[in-house]
């Protein structure tokens, strides 16, 4: 079984910045696509952004502009750069990830098989 596991997380100011990263085990096989998503109190779970093998990225209406995903293959590793950081990006963010490599960016943007345990981000002054 493929296991991920997120750092990173925690509390930060508005307008600050925060980066996550997300490690596929040693033993896991070349991925495909990798993201993340959020899912916030009450609300369900929601895509922030993805990325394909090759380097092509997805993201969510709400963090254009201000989140930038990027992956390093070699390490099977996916970072989420996050700035300019709201209130309403508080959530427990979720790594994501698949083997199957897909050409349709629809397949790629709907979620893959494998997660992480989830890691806290709070965004309050």
């Amino acid at each position: 079984q493929v296991q991920l596991v997120e750092s990173g997380g925690g509390l930060v100011q508005p307008g600050g910045s925060l980066t996550l990263s997300c490690r596929a085990s040693e033993t896991t096989p070349s991925l495909g696509v990798m993201g993340w998503f959020r899912e916030a109190p009450g609300k369900q779970r929601e895509l922030v952004a993805v990325i394909t093998s090759g380097g092509t990225p997805y993201y969510g209406d709400s963090v254009k502009g201000r989140f930038t995903i990027s992956r390093d293959n070699a390490k099977q590793i996916v970072i989420l750069q996050m700035t300019s950081l709201r209130p309403e990006d508080t959530a427990v963010y979720y790594c994501n990830a698949g083997i199957t490599r897909y050409a349709a960016m629809s397949r790629n943007r709907a979620p893959q098989p494998y997660w992480g345990q989830g890691t806290q981000v709070t965004v309050a002054s």
